[in-house]
């Protein structure tokens, strides 16, 4: 009787058992079909579609409180595209001739159409720059710069390629435990000193280099065409200095 007890309740869970394998034997599970590796090639591809040669880089929008920043950044754009296969068209000359369109301040451009820079530029790209943070902090020793970059067409006027970047810079010096007060007063005049001498420039370099290192290479790079099945990097990026 005992035995004859346990094989009664052991049906029930018997059953589900089965029904719990009939049902998984209808359902497919089909992982691979549904998922596509994230590649330059489908995440730029309308900048590989376009396969634009002439870029021309706008003056930056300047939205931070510091009025220089403007022209420190501009002066450093045009190498790392220039690098990445494209062909630059010249900054400073491209500016007299912006200032003289009253195309100077580039926000007034940023959402309207291009075609005008594709026909007195030649441009395929117009690069724009958001400058939104370009600051100085003598309270807590540090550095920070924000930069948007924004490639849009002169031909269809879609955005085709967008980062942002930031770098932040750490001056403060280490202080201590035991230090005397005199130690911890030459840290702190240290750490203002090296806050106020921080290259500007050099920081928008490093930003500028890592932000754009995935732009896909043009028809002047060696690997043009050949970067499509690469990793695109992250749509942000930040720089820690000291790390």
């Amino acid at each position: 009787m005992a035995s004859k007890s346990k094989v009664l309740k052991s049906l029930p869970i018997a059953a589900v058992l089965v029904l719990a394998i009939n049902l998984t034997s209808c359902i497919s599970f089909d992982f691979g079909s549904s998922y596509e590796r994230p590649t330059k090639g489908n995440t730029y591809s309308q900048l590989y579609s376009e396969d634009p040669v002439v870029m021309l880089i706008m003056p930056p929008i300047n939205n931070s409180a510091n009025v220089d920043a403007k022209d420190f950044f501009y002066s450093t754009l045009n190498v790392p595209i220039a690098d990445a296969g494209y062909y630059v068209l010249p900054p400073y000359l491209t500016l007299e001739t912006l200032q003289r369109e009253s195309a100077y301040d580039a926000e007034l451009f940023l959402e309207k159409d291009l075609s005008k820079f594709k026909e007195i530029f030649g441009a395929d790209i117009a690069v724009f720059t958001i400058i939104k943070s370009w600051n100085k902090s003598m309270l807590d020793y540090t550095v920070k710069v924000q930069i948007d970059y924004i490639f849009r067409s002169t031909k269809t006027n879609e955005t085709l390629y967008k980062k942002s970047g930031t770098v932040n810079v750490d001056s403060s010096m280490e202080v201590a435990e035991g230090d005397s007060f005199l130690a911890v007063l030459a840290n702190i005049l240290a750490s203002s000193i090296s806050t106020a001498v921080t290259d500007y420039v050099d920081m928008a370099v490093k930003c500028n280099n890592k932000a754009l290192a995935d732009i896909p290479r043009g028809k002047y790079s060696s690997r043009y065409r050949q970067d499509m099945n690469d990793s695109p990097g992250s749509s942000s990026v930040t720089i820690n200095i000291p790390e």
